[in-house]
């Protein structure tokens, strides 16, 4: 009888393991999306958009350490500054200014690598439309600003600052 108990004991802690494993495993990687669906994310991140926000975000792709998202930006968000990786924009829809360097005014620590601040002082503005991007250098203040009167609508992907000595030597 306790031998029953004990390998009892052990299959439900095995099962009870394995479950546990599952829930937290990530979800797998999303390496390709169609404009149909793209599209039907400017509209989700329509719906999702809470009063006011001058952000909404909806993942597009995600391939760890990278995750493009869509940005859904109907006003004027505070500025940014991440300290470990770049950014790459694409403008999908709308026009705007995106102003970067400079410094970030009533800058505060928003989490471990990233600082957000009311506007950017002595930064430079770039107008843009559909189609145009930029890469924004890791450690420089950025904000995007709408024009027009419409939301502009971007593909943001974070690259992370790659080691020391990258490229490798051919």
């Amino acid at each position: 009888m306790r031998a029953q108990f004990l390998v009892f004991t052990f299959l439900a802690t095995v099962l009870a393991s394995s479950a546990s494993a599952q829930q937290a495993a990530s979800p797998p990687p999303r390496t390709f999306m169609n404009n149909k669906e793209i599209m039907g994310l400017i509209d989700k991140a329509k719906a999702d958009r809470k009063g006011d926000a001058p952000l909404v975000a909806e993942p597009i792709l995600s391939l760890a350490p990278y995750r493009a998202q869509l940005e859904y930006r109907p006003a004027k968000a505070p500025a940014a500054l991440h300290e470990k990786d770049a950014e790459l924009m694409v403008v999908l829809e709308g026009a705007g200014d995106i102003v970067t360097g400079g410094k970030l005014a009533d800058e505060k620590r928003t989490n471990a690598n990233n600082l957000s601040g009311s506007s950017i002082t002595g930064g430079n503005s770039q107008a843009v439309v559909k189609g145009d991007m930029l890469i924004v250098p890791a450690n420089t203040p950025h904000q995007v600003i709408p024009t027009g009167g419409a939301p502009i609508v971007l593909m943001t992907l974070h690259v992370p600052h790659p080691p020391t000595n990258w490229p490798p030597a051919n």
